[in-house]
């Protein structure tokens, strides 16, 4: 039967499902409730629905009575909330005026939406959950139940979230013998009576696209278990598809727990498929396939997809593809196609049809008669407490209807709900459309096809009017996307590339010749120092004095060259770090051991600087015209500062190097750049970048050297008119105090632009979500072992959360892997070298000292410059600990009475890097947004990993002095500005400006 044929008869079968449930509407559009009063009037008001969810989410944290009034007078009783009086009931009779937060309304509220949350739950204990199962099958639904709490962030939660499932399996056994099946022995003669769903990555807390061995190795150890309970009591397992970053991992432990020796002869265990994925026609043949070629029959669960906002928000941020569909109708399209082609493969796959959209259930009832698929190859499912028409409809026709029943605490509860009610609630859902909106049924049922047609041309319509005042920007160098298996093979490819070109040695560079010294410097691995990586030649300070007098002479020709044209030279060398980003991140795995991720996020980074910072000068290049008085002509504009000394640091060896030489160089200034010694190798890549894309020569010099040796000499120089450098806060201080003082033969007053680190401290308010407050703080002080000026190493607590918040920290601490930055499947690896070793080794004998040391994780290898990764609790701001920059996994914990004193303690310090806040009450985060005095300070997400112009980076105290980098003034600082002022009046005669101003 062709589609022609099929259509009308859909369409038929839709407008008699309708028929059937007419003038029911489910409980969450029910105006004669609660809820239904509350969804109704957050569908009209934008604003209204948006702080709704978000009290909604931080509801079960409030577990005092001040805090629950406090919260709900800062979400709803703002300058301009339209409150529906639903929610305002009980105010006047409170007796206390038109103050909305009163004890009666607290209450209230919060019963309220506690009940609408059980009205999604099947359960929050056992005992309830079997009451409610129970009654489920009496009125002849089956289920399939699925545990909340899918945010696990130790090992200790994993573990938790498996015995959860054991433990409500195990209560099941005792009972679904007695529920009578529903249709025959089986539920429906064929279907398991016990069925459960699982979030996968909820059984690994350390799941990483990054290790994607590991992590299906790690989900399918715990899957094993379950999946063994669950056959002991004939049951059916689903596994459930979350977020696109776990779809492939996903896949593969379904095809490995299908596959395994105990389950090849077990047909019970399915997947979820989303419709909204890009990729699942693909990843549908494939399995397809897989299943045809194995022999092994498989079930699918189709959904249209839940995460439609993360999913498009994440890959925006991280310049990605965005991998679902962008109009609501192609999702629907998609599932009809990917419905066809499962009922198609019914010999081999059964489907589960989940959907609350009446018009993709007529159209799969219609597909599966056309296509003589048997009843027992497909049944439909839909969410618990969520389209009790659809179900009633659905049972009445199809029979077969298991309900998707969450099962578990209120707290990851309200997560749940918020989401679905996202999803109800927005403009294009499907119930709110037939139930809230009375949409027309024949729009309703409309082919998705012709749907997606006519919103494509308004789409375009309206893309065509956003072009016309649309202002082109830098677009950031994506982040690597381990989703994709090009990018996992990528990093172990360039690693062993890289390994087969070690040991070289690396001249100077000066003045376009390459200069052998005799004093060389020997680069090693820190996770295999008997590894080199390179030996550097070393300048001595006649070398410095070579490289100034190179400098000098290509000064002119450079300063005075267009800045369009310099802007050239960063924009192709650009091109090539993009074109070896693999290469270059390899070497920063191997020379200062950074992770896959970190190591291509510094890459990226120097990419978008070169990007930036040309597109800067350009804005910048061009003369501006000051004043509008005629008769007079006046022009602002910059000229370089002249030979500029660069001096790096090894964290960002790429990065930051990048950054403060190219914005030197894009300015016109002449620069002697002096890399770290511990990553002088990946200073030599920057120079070959440079060199490549055609840097004239002297313009550029590469001098490595040991700052006992020359780093005075090339900060005193008399003709090194500036000096960008980023390090410690004493050397950077001793830099400042050197070149203030004018040397002989000095005609100018030296600027210095200094970064010079951080304290950063990390609070966490007592409304926090923890799920992601602990997984940012982790990363934030522990990624890449601390090693940034941004690092969290000061996490301040407010009381009552602090009990919850130190078990779940300690625990996700003890769960990291430890080891080589080569390996994904370690998240820490050493520290870069000896010294740094011996310095953090130091601060965990004071933290020892000055208070209680709660993890020291020493289980590291032998071999490689380790230091245990440690959490010290009982730090106040009087101890060092608090004070003094550590630079390494050493992680203080200070614990507040309230949220001012955590801003107190955040302030006294003396740096004023960066800082974040994890709060969900809005008075709190604009107070910090006011007192939390720090150069970057972030909201709900860790202290690190700044983007070039989108979070311009720097501090301000003894963090440093000058302009944000990457920011739009920074490049300022590498120029003078000068004012050209014309008097065009001849003998009473001026020529008319088309600015002059003749009114004045």
């Amino acid at each position: 039967m062709d589609k022609a044929t099929l259509e009308p008869r859909i369409r038929q079968r839709g407008r008699d499902f309708f028929d059937s449930i007419s003038g029911e509407a489910p409980s969450i559009f029910n105006k004669g409730w609660w809820t239904g009063k509350v969804m109704d009037w957050s569908m009209q008001n934008e604003a209204f629905k948006i702080q709704l969810f978000r009290f909604v989410d931080v509801l079960p944290y409030l577990n005092t009575g001040d805090s629950l009034n406090r919260h709900i007078d800062e979400y709803f009783n703002g300058e301009g909330q339209d409150i529906p009086k639903v929610m305002q009931w009980g105010i006047k009779a409170a007796g206390i005026g038109g103050k909305f937060a009163s004890g009666m309304m607290s209450k209230s509220i919060r019963s309220n939406i506690e009940n609408m949350a059980k009205q999604f739950i099947i359960g929050e204990n056992t005992k309830d959950a079997l009451k409610n199962l129970k009654k489920l099958r009496k009125d002849d639904f089956t289920f399939t139940v699925d545990i909340l709490g899918e945010a696990t962030v130790s090992e200790e939660e994993a573990q938790a979230y498996l015995d959860d499932y054991l433990e409500l399996l195990g209560a099941i056994a005792g009972e679904y013998e007695k529920w009578k099946p529903i249709g025959g022995d089986l539920d429906w003669g064929h279907a398991p009576r016990v069925n459960v769903s699982v979030k996968p990555s909820a059984l690994f807390s350390q799941a990483s696209p990054k290790d994607f061995e590991g992590s299906v190795v790690g989900i399918v150890n715990r899957l094993l278990p379950l999946a063994r309970k669950v056959r002991e009591l004939n049951g059916f397992l689903r596994i459930d598809m979350e977020q696109y970053a776990f779809k492939d991992i996903t896949l593969e432990c379904y095809r490995r727990l299908v596959s395994h020796e105990e389950f090849k002869d077990y047909p019970h265990i399915g997947i979820v498929l989303q419709a909204y994925l890009k990729d699942t026609e693909k990843d549908l043949n494939d399995l397809l396939a897989w299943s045809r070629a194995e022999t092994l029959p498989i079930s699918i669960r189709l959904v249209k997809g839940a995460y439609w906002d993360y999913e498009t928000v994440i890959a925006k941020q991280n310049g990605w593809e965005i991998p679902v569909f962008s109009i609501k109708a192609e999702s629907d399209a998609a599932y009809e196609n990917l419905a066809r082609t499962i009922l198609e493969n019914h010999d081999i796959c059964h489907f589960a049809c989940a959907s609350h959209n009446i018009r993709t259930i007529s159209a799969v009832m219609e597909m599966a008669a056309e296509l003589s698929v048997p009843d027992h190859r497909h049944e439909y499912q839909v969410l618990y407490g969520m389209a009790e028409p659809v179900r009633k409809g659905l049972k009445n026709v199809a029979k077969r209807v298991r309900l998707y029943a969450p099962y578990g605490d209120l707290l990851p509860g309200m997560a749940y709900l918020v989401r679905r009610l996202l999803e109800n609630t927005a403009n294009e859902s499907f119930l709110r459309q037939s139930f809230a909106e009375e949409a027309e049924v024949a729009q309703l049922l409309e082919d998705p096809e012709t749907t997606l047609e006519r919103e494509r041309k308004e789409r375009e319509e309206k893309k065509q009017e956003a072009r016309k005042t649309f202002k082109p920007v830098i677009v950031n160098e994506p982040f690597a996307d381990f989703t994709r298996r090009d990018v996992r093979e990528g990093f172990p490819k360039a690693v062993g590339d890289v390994r087969s070109r070690l040991g070289k040695t690396y001249p100077l560079f000066i003045g376009g010749k390459e200069i052998q010294t005799d004093d060389l410097l020997v680069s090693v691995n820190p996770a295999k120092p008997g590894e080199v990586i390179g030996r550097i030649c070393q300048a001595g300070t006649e070398h410095i004095d070579l490289a100034v007098d190179a400098a000098k002479a290509a000064l002119p020709a450079w300063r005075d060259t267009l800045p369009e044209n310099r802007a050239g030279f960063l924009f192709k060398a650009a091109d090539i770090a993009r074109k070896r980003i693999y290469e270059l991140s390899a070497w920063q795995t191997l020379e200062v051991g950074k992770q896959w991720d970190q190591a291509y996020a510094d890459v990226g980074e120097a990419i978008d600087f070169m990007e930036y910072y040309g597109r800067e000068m350009i804005r910048l290049g061009s003369p501006r015209r000051m004043g509008s008085m005629p008769g007079e002509l006046n022009h602002y504009f910059y000229q370089a500062k002249g030979i500029c000394a660069v001096i790096a640091p090894w964290n960002f060896p790429l990065a930051i190097s990048c950054g403060m030489t190219s914005a030197a160089l894009v300015t016109g200034n002449c620069v002697l750049y002096k890399p770290a010694g511990s990553s002088s190798v990946i200073g030599d890549n920057l120079l070959q970048i440079y060199r490549e894309a055609g840097i004239p020569d002297g313009v550029f010099n590469y001098v490595p050297g040991r700052g006992s040796v020359m780093g005075d000499h090339l900060v005193e120089h008399p003709d090194v008119s500036m000096i960008a450098f980023t390090g410690s806060m004493d050397v950077g201080l001793r830099i400042i105090e050197k070149a203030a003082k004018p040397r002989p033969g000095q005609t100018f007053i030296k600027k210095v632009v200094a970064e010079l680190g951080g304290k950063n401290g990390i609070i966490v308010d007592d409304d926090a979500d923890l799920d992601e407050a602990i997984h940012q703080i982790i990363y934030s002080a522990f990624a890449f072992q601390g090693q940034k000026c941004s690092a969290c190493s000061r996490v301040i607590v407010v009381a009552p959360i602090y009990e919850k918040f130190m078990t779940r920290l300690k625990q996700a601490a003890g769960s990291l892997a430890l080891g080589p930055a080569e390996d994904p499947t370690y998240y820490m690896g050493p520290v870069v070298d000896e010294a740094a070793q011996k310095k953090i080794l130091e601060y965990i004998k004071l933290a020892r000292q000055e208070g209680h040391v709660v993890v020291h994780r020493d289980d590291v290898p032998k071999e490689g410059f380790y230091v245990p990764l440690t959490i010290v609790e009982g730090i106040r701001p009087e101890h060092r600990l608090a004070q003094e920059e550590i630079f390494g996994p050493v992680l203080s914990v200070m614990k507040v009475d309230s949220f001012d004193q955590a801003i107190e303690w955040a302030n006294d310090t003396r740096y004023g890097l960066t800082g974040a806040v994890f709060s969900r009450s809005p008075k709190n985060l604009l107070k910090a947004r006011e007192q939390f005095r720090v150069g970057n300070l972030y909201l709900n997400r860790g202290s690190t990993g700044a983007i070039v112009e989108r979070q311009s980076f720097g501090g301000f105290k003894m963090s440093g002095i000058g302009s944000k980098s990457g920011g739009h003034d920074y490049l300022v600082q590498f120029m003078d500005p000068r004012v050209v002022t014309e008097n065009t009046m001849r003998r009473g005669f001026t020529p008319v400006e088309e600015d002059d101003d003749w009114d004045v």
